[in-house]
């Protein structure tokens, strides 16, 4: 049935979609900066924060949205989430030194505060992962169906860049100035606020039942059985694997490479031109996502990254820059929207939050350890270096974003397997 979202449901996939881009935004972007600027330069600390956090989230999205669907409930979870979300996010600003010296008078204070902060830190993507990765993903799957997922993903696509632009134009500056404190509550009180909201604004779809089932449950996706059951699913989750790999082969090093390689010192305008443009493209492309097909959509989207990813590889000027960047950015949100919403078309009914968690393991573990790594492995060769957290570390080159066009290409590889089952 070619079923409507309707103005309450747009309402509450773009209010708890974007604010959940902002904690996480955060959560990416400037803990980590909070940690080195306030409490440690130690990189071991920005390391095992990153570490634990990844593994939290995928373990909590494994249990709280096979927990989701055993109850038959997504509102409490993301009303609920959301609220604890904010109030953790915002307790970053009160962890010192001083305090942790308050509190644990025999420890090290750096060290006290650096813990305290990675602790807290997987506390707050326990939260995070809960109401977001699993709940509300859930429910957007709920609500959602094959006649209009593709445009309900291209919006959540642009949520992470809105987040991005909105936070750097208009907040960095308390960081820049210090005002830490000030710059967690804001963000903390918001996100509470949404999740306060969304329990009035968010419904149970009609038809998501109690599911009855033990700690087994919890790895119901990874059973071999599921598997061959599924082929389409899978199929769906490793094209998404193999993207998300590619992405994380230069995604983390891009300003690095835009301010030691390229020399670009307004790389802030560069970025913001390229978020700009490419989240427009990605707006009108989710008007024919759903008209097209996915599949179909999925081949070209996956060229008109590729394209843009070799057109980073050759381009070292802004404007040539901001031109391969948009391209780049509007193919990975097109393709990242038609693989998303396949995603969901093929995820079993009645277990829609068990395979949140199994989303996590390919969407964002397995590319986190693998793509960077491949990432770091092409920078090595570079004879160039620039200093980070005190250590002398290699300038990333254009390599990085020929041999993510290269891994891209292969996601054609379980797309044209599912083509062929359509047919």
């Amino acid at each position: 049935m070619n079923e409507k979202l309707g103005a309450r449901r747009w309402t509450a996939l773009i209010l708890i979609g974007l604010f959940g881009q902002f904690a996480w935004t955060i959560e990416n972007m400037y803990f980590n900066v909070y940690l080195y600027n306030t409490i440690s330069e130690d990189p071991g600390y920005i390391a095992a924060m990153v570490g634990w956090s990844a593994a939290a989230a995928t373990l909590t999205t494994l249990l709280m949205g096979a927990l989701s669907d055993r109850v038959g409930r997504r509102r409490i979870f993301i009303s609920a989430g959301y609220i604890l979300w904010g109030l953790s996010t915002a307790a970053f600003g009160y962890v010192t030194k001083e305090n942790a010296a308050r509190l644990f008078p025999a420890a090290n204070a750096v060290a006290a505060a650096a813990v305290c902060i990675v602790v807290l830190d997987c506390v707050m993507t326990f939260f995070g992962s809960t109401a977001n990765d699993a709940a509300f993903n859930a429910w957007v799957t709920d609500v959602t169906n094959e006649h209009n997922r593709g445009k309900a993903e291209s919006v959540l696509q642009i949520l992470p860049l809105i987040s991005m632009l909105v936070i750097f134009a208009a907040f960095d500056g308390l960081t820049k100035e210090g005002k830490w404190r000030e710059f967690f509550n804001i963000f903390g009180v918001a996100v509470t606020a949404v999740g306060v909201i969304s329990f009035f604004l968010v419904k149970d779809h009609p038809q998501l039942e109690p599911r009855k089932g033990g700690v087994k449950e919890l790895l119901y996706g990874l059973r071999p059985s599921v598997m061959r059951a599924n082929p389409e699913l899978y199929l769906s989750l490793a094209a998404f694997a193999v993207f998300s790999i590619a992405l994380q082969v230069y995604y983390p090093y891009i300003i690095i490479y835009i301010q030691q390689y390229l020399k670009i010192e307004n790389y802030a305008l560069v970025l913001g031109v390229v978020l700009i443009l490419a989240s427009a493209a990605s707006v009108i492309a989710g008007r024919y996502i759903d008209r097209v097909g996915k599949l179909r959509f999925a081949v070209p989207a996956t060229f008109v990254m590729a394209a843009g990813l070799i057109g980073m590889f050759f381009v070292r000027g802004s404007g040539a820059v901001m031109v391969a960047g948009t391209v780049m950015m509007s193919g990975h949100m097109m393709l990242s929207a038609a693989l998303s919403a396949l995603i969901r078309d093929w995820t079993p009914e009645g277990k829609v939050g068990h395979f949140q968690g199994i989303r996590m393991i390919f969407a964002v573990l397995v590319p986190m350890i693998i793509g960077p790594n491949i990432g770091a492995a092409v920078i090595r060769n570079s004879d160039s270096t620039y200093i980070e957290l005190g250590q002398v570390k290699s300038v990333p080159t254009p390599g990085i974003y020929l041999t993510a066009a290269i891994i891209l290409l292969f996601c054609l590889l379980p797309v044209f397997f599912l083509r062929r089952r359509e047919k």
